[in-house]
């Protein structure tokens, strides 16, 4: 079956939904300004104080009580590997994660 369109038609067809998409975008690429994602400074007060809490005595406390919790879980009497193996994670997380997250945000930035 053949369709009840004319071929010239259709081509007219693309053309007007490429330059319905091609336009706006131009004009967008156009009118847009320059981005400086580095210069900001809004937010480098409380990324500084969250930094230093928890690498100091906030991520202590925070491994501290993950390892009573643990150690709470192995007292009732219930053993897994988790109970192990999340105080020892969080530890290591907020011991070296903190700078890993920064420097790599920073290079993506």
């Amino acid at each position: 079956m053949q369709s009840l369109t004319h071929p010239r038609r259709r081509g007219a067809n693309r053309i007007g939904k490429t330059l319905s998409i091609a336009i706006p975008v131009a004009i967008a690429a156009l009118a847009a300004s320059a981005a400086f994602a580095g210069t900001d400074a809004t937010f480098t007060p409380a990324l500084t104080k969250f930094t230093n809490f928890l690498q100091g005595s906030g991520g202590k406390i925070i491994t501290v009580l993950s390892l009573a919790s643990g150690l709470i879980g192995l007292a009732s009497g219930r053993f897994s590997l988790g109970q192990v193996a999340v105080p020892v994670g969080v530890g290591i997380g907020v011991g070296t994660g903190v700078p890993i997250v920064t420097s790599v945000v920073t290079a993506i930035i």
